[in-house]
């Protein structure tokens, strides 16, 4: 049987950070990463999941966040979905953010990354000092 898949991160487009980030620290979720005026990462309060925001220069209402799942063994677990006939958009690479990722669609054409990042999940060398 085929490892299952655990959801860890989903990214949303925002026009001003600093005001988005206010509002999902309001929300009870704990800022871990913060790069001005570009991008920032939280986590949530259980389960260890993590929710970004990325500047945009604008949002349409049919922009689509993308949804992270993240697999202990990223190259197999590819390999076994392209041989059960799935296309993927990119093969498993290495990122500078210190993440492997691979891209597909979903049927509705969403966008979904799966990804291995172990410890680099929650504590890149980047992360907030506490």
């Amino acid at each position: 049987m085929s490892e299952g898949v655990n959801l860890n991160q989903v990214t949303v487009p925002c026009l001003d950070l600093d005001e988005s980030v206010d509002f999902y620290l309001r929300l009870g979720l704990e800022l871990i990463v913060l790069d001005r005026p570009k991008y920032a990462r939280f986590q949530c309060p259980e389960g260890g999941a993590t929710f970004s925001l990325h500047l945009a220069d604008h949002v349409e209402s049919e922009s689509a966040p993308v949804v992270y799942f993240e697999l202990e063994d990223l190259d197999a677990r590819v390999k076994e979905l392209q041989a059960a006939g799935l296309v993927f958009e990119s093969e498993p690479r290495d990122q500078p953010w210190l993440w492997r990722e691979a891209y597909i669609r979903d049927p509705a054409g969403n966008l979904l990354c799966l990804y291995r990042a172990g410890e680099n999940r929650l504590f890149p060398p980047w992360r907030l000092n506490e």
